[in-house]
Protein backbone atom coordinates (compact mmCIF):
# COMPACT_ATOMS: atom_id res chain seq x y z
CA UNK A 1 0.00 0.00 0.00
CA UNK A 2 1.46 3.45 -1.05
CA UNK A 3 1.43 4.87 2.64
CA UNK A 4 2.61 8.86 2.75
CA UNK A 5 4.48 10.10 6.62
CA UNK A 6 0.85 12.06 6.81
CA UNK A 7 -1.53 9.16 6.22
CA UNK A 8 0.31 6.57 8.33
CA UNK A 9 -1.91 5.27 11.39
CA UNK A 10 -0.28 3.03 13.79
CA UNK A 11 -2.01 3.61 16.74
CA UNK A 12 -3.28 0.03 18.15
CA UNK A 13 -6.22 1.51 19.67
CA UNK A 14 -7.45 3.65 16.60
CA UNK A 15 -6.55 0.35 14.41
CA UNK A 16 -8.59 -1.83 16.88
CA UNK A 17 -11.68 0.88 16.69
CA UNK A 18 -11.64 1.06 13.05
CA UNK A 19 -12.01 -3.34 13.06
CA UNK A 20 -14.59 -3.43 15.66
CA UNK A 21 -16.96 -0.66 14.14
CA UNK A 22 -16.42 -1.77 10.39
CA UNK A 23 -16.36 -5.31 10.63
CA UNK A 24 -16.57 -6.92 7.25
CA UNK A 25 -13.20 -7.62 5.99
CA UNK A 26 -12.62 -8.09 1.83
CA UNK A 27 -9.72 -11.09 2.74
CA UNK A 28 -7.32 -11.93 0.33
CA UNK A 29 -5.12 -15.46 -0.17
CA UNK A 30 -2.79 -16.75 -2.98
CA UNK A 31 -3.55 -20.16 -3.70
CA UNK A 32 -2.04 -22.30 -6.78
CA UNK A 33 -1.12 -18.93 -8.27
CA UNK A 34 -4.25 -16.97 -8.16
CA UNK A 35 -5.91 -15.03 -5.87
CA UNK A 36 -9.03 -16.00 -3.59
CA UNK A 37 -10.96 -13.03 -2.61
CA UNK A 38 -13.81 -13.26 -0.05
CA UNK A 39 -15.76 -10.80 2.50
CA UNK A 40 -16.29 -11.81 5.78
CA UNK A 41 -17.82 -10.04 9.20
CA UNK A 42 -15.37 -10.74 11.89
CA UNK A 43 -14.87 -10.85 15.79
CA UNK A 44 -11.87 -9.08 16.99
CA UNK A 45 -10.05 -10.28 19.94
CA UNK A 46 -8.08 -7.78 21.28
CA UNK A 47 -6.64 -9.92 24.19
CA UNK A 48 -5.08 -12.56 22.01
CA UNK A 49 -1.21 -12.03 21.49
CA UNK A 50 0.19 -9.06 20.73
CA UNK A 51 -2.06 -7.87 17.65
CA UNK A 52 -5.26 -10.14 18.15
CA UNK A 53 -7.66 -12.37 16.69
CA UNK A 54 -9.98 -12.43 13.96
CA UNK A 55 -12.79 -15.15 14.11
CA UNK A 56 -15.08 -15.42 11.37
CA UNK A 57 -16.92 -18.22 9.34
CA UNK A 58 -17.19 -19.13 5.75
CA UNK A 59 -19.51 -21.47 3.63
CA UNK A 60 -18.31 -25.10 3.69
CA UNK A 61 -18.57 -24.93 -0.32
CA UNK A 62 -16.33 -21.98 -0.06
CA UNK A 63 -13.56 -23.09 -2.47
CA UNK A 64 -11.05 -21.41 0.41
CA UNK A 65 -12.65 -24.03 2.62
CA UNK A 66 -10.93 -26.71 0.93
CA UNK A 67 -7.32 -25.20 0.95
CA UNK A 68 -7.44 -24.42 4.54
CA UNK A 69 -5.72 -27.80 5.61
CA UNK A 70 -2.97 -25.96 6.20
CA UNK A 71 -2.62 -22.04 7.70
CA UNK A 72 -2.02 -19.81 4.77
CA UNK A 73 -1.49 -16.07 4.58
CA UNK A 74 -4.07 -14.23 4.02
CA UNK A 75 -4.70 -10.25 3.71
CA UNK A 76 -7.54 -8.37 5.10
CA UNK A 77 -8.70 -4.83 4.59
CA UNK A 78 -11.09 -3.29 6.35
CA UNK A 79 -12.48 -0.15 5.21
CA UNK A 80 -14.09 3.00 7.19
CA UNK A 81 -15.54 6.21 6.25
CA UNK A 82 -14.66 7.33 2.35
CA UNK A 83 -15.59 10.72 0.30
CA UNK A 84 -15.13 12.31 -2.73
CA UNK A 85 -13.27 15.59 -2.55
CA UNK A 86 -14.39 18.46 -5.02
CA UNK A 87 -11.60 20.51 -5.77
CA UNK A 88 -14.36 23.49 -5.58
CA UNK A 89 -13.76 23.23 -1.79
CA UNK A 90 -10.18 24.51 -1.65
CA UNK A 91 -9.34 28.03 -1.25
CA UNK A 92 -6.70 27.82 -4.33
CA UNK A 93 -9.96 26.96 -6.65
CA UNK A 94 -10.73 30.80 -6.19
CA UNK A 95 -7.44 31.97 -6.68
CA UNK A 96 -5.29 30.29 -9.32
CA UNK A 97 -7.09 26.80 -10.46
CA UNK A 98 -4.51 24.78 -9.43
CA UNK A 99 -6.40 21.98 -7.76
CA UNK A 100 -7.73 18.59 -8.47
CA UNK A 101 -10.30 16.64 -6.76
CA UNK A 102 -9.04 13.30 -4.71
CA UNK A 103 -11.14 11.17 -2.52
CA UNK A 104 -10.77 10.60 1.29
CA UNK A 105 -10.71 7.11 2.99
CA UNK A 106 -9.49 5.41 6.03
CA UNK A 107 -8.55 1.89 5.79
CA UNK A 108 -6.78 -0.66 8.02
CA UNK A 109 -4.70 -3.50 6.24
CA UNK A 110 -4.65 -6.70 7.93
CA UNK A 111 -1.90 -9.71 7.55
CA UNK A 112 -1.85 -12.90 9.25
CA UNK A 113 -2.46 -17.13 9.23
CA UNK A 114 -5.70 -17.93 8.41
CA UNK A 115 -7.41 -21.38 9.32
CA UNK A 116 -10.47 -23.25 9.73
CA UNK A 117 -11.78 -24.48 13.47
CA UNK A 118 -13.19 -27.98 12.87
CA UNK A 119 -15.02 -27.58 15.82
CA UNK A 120 -18.99 -27.20 16.48
CA UNK A 121 -18.72 -25.32 19.81
CA UNK A 122 -16.11 -23.09 18.92
CA UNK A 123 -18.23 -22.16 15.65
CA UNK A 124 -21.50 -21.73 18.19
CA UNK A 125 -19.40 -19.03 20.14
CA UNK A 126 -18.24 -17.03 16.85
CA UNK A 127 -21.99 -17.20 15.63
CA UNK A 128 -23.32 -16.24 19.11
CA UNK A 129 -21.08 -13.66 19.75
CA UNK A 130 -21.25 -11.73 16.28
CA UNK A 131 -25.20 -12.20 16.63
CA UNK A 132 -25.59 -10.70 19.65
CA UNK A 133 -23.12 -7.99 18.82
CA UNK A 134 -25.17 -7.27 15.22
CA UNK A 135 -28.43 -7.53 16.66
CA UNK A 136 -27.85 -5.19 19.89
CA UNK A 137 -29.76 -2.60 18.66
CA UNK A 138 -32.22 -3.77 17.73
CA UNK A 139 -36.12 -3.39 18.81
CA UNK A 140 -35.79 -7.27 19.43
CA UNK A 141 -32.46 -8.84 18.63
CA UNK A 142 -32.78 -11.89 17.55
CA UNK A 143 -30.71 -15.05 18.97
CA UNK A 144 -29.78 -18.39 17.44
CA UNK A 145 -32.61 -20.23 20.08
CA UNK A 146 -35.43 -18.06 18.77
CA UNK A 147 -35.52 -20.38 15.38
CA UNK A 148 -36.19 -24.73 15.51
CA UNK A 149 -32.81 -26.94 16.67
CA UNK A 150 -33.12 -28.93 13.88
CA UNK A 151 -32.75 -26.06 11.79
CA UNK A 152 -29.69 -24.38 13.33
CA UNK A 153 -28.26 -27.65 13.54
CA UNK A 154 -29.18 -28.00 9.67
CA UNK A 155 -27.23 -24.19 9.05
CA UNK A 156 -24.58 -25.19 11.11
CA UNK A 157 -23.46 -28.28 9.33
CA UNK A 158 -22.81 -25.88 6.67
CA UNK A 159 -20.39 -23.52 8.01
CA UNK A 160 -17.16 -23.74 8.97
CA UNK A 161 -15.46 -21.54 11.71
CA UNK A 162 -11.93 -19.59 10.42
CA UNK A 163 -9.59 -17.39 12.36
CA UNK A 164 -6.73 -14.93 11.49
CA UNK A 165 -3.75 -14.62 13.77
CA UNK A 166 -2.94 -11.13 12.96
CA UNK A 167 0.82 -10.61 12.12
CA UNK A 168 0.76 -7.13 11.09
CA UNK A 169 -1.46 -4.46 11.11
CA UNK A 170 -1.58 -0.85 9.55
CA UNK A 171 -3.58 2.18 8.82
CA UNK A 172 -3.80 4.78 6.44
CA UNK A 173 -6.31 7.23 7.37
CA UNK A 174 -6.20 9.93 4.37
CA UNK A 175 -8.15 12.38 5.55
CA UNK A 176 -6.94 16.05 4.39
CA UNK A 177 -3.91 16.23 6.47
CA UNK A 178 -1.55 17.56 3.15
CA UNK A 179 -4.05 20.77 3.03
CA UNK A 180 -3.99 23.98 4.66
CA UNK A 181 -6.21 24.36 8.09
CA UNK A 182 -8.43 26.64 5.66
CA UNK A 183 -9.05 23.81 3.19
CA UNK A 184 -9.92 20.93 5.78
CA UNK A 185 -12.19 23.57 7.23
CA UNK A 186 -13.71 23.99 4.26
CA UNK A 187 -13.89 20.62 3.72
CA UNK A 188 -15.92 19.82 6.65
CA UNK A 189 -17.89 22.71 5.97
CA UNK A 190 -18.45 21.19 2.87
CA UNK A 191 -19.75 17.30 4.34
CA UNK A 192 -20.72 17.89 7.68
CA UNK A 193 -24.52 17.18 6.25
CA UNK A 194 -23.63 14.73 3.31
CA UNK A 195 -20.88 12.72 5.06
CA UNK A 196 -20.67 13.64 9.09
CA UNK A 197 -18.69 10.83 9.41
CA UNK A 198 -15.92 12.14 7.31
CA UNK A 199 -16.37 15.48 8.38
CA UNK A 200 -15.62 13.79 11.77
CA UNK A 201 -12.63 12.34 11.09
CA UNK A 202 -11.43 14.81 9.35
CA UNK A 203 -11.58 16.96 12.35
CA UNK A 204 -9.96 14.60 15.06
CA UNK A 205 -6.85 13.19 12.46
CA UNK A 206 -6.29 16.87 11.01
CA UNK A 207 -2.76 18.12 12.41
CA UNK A 208 -3.27 20.37 15.49
CA UNK A 209 -1.67 23.82 15.29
Amino acid sequence: MYLPTHFKQGNHSELFDLIQNNPLGSVMVIHAGEIIANHIPFELDVSYGELGLLRGHIAKANPLADIMNQPLSAYVIFHADQAYISPSWYEGKQEHHRVVPTWNYRVVHVQGKIRKIADEKYLRGVLARLTRNHEANQETPWKMGDAPTDFIEAQLEKVVAIEIEIESMIGKFKVSQNKSQLDAKNIVNALENSNPEMAESIQKYFPKP
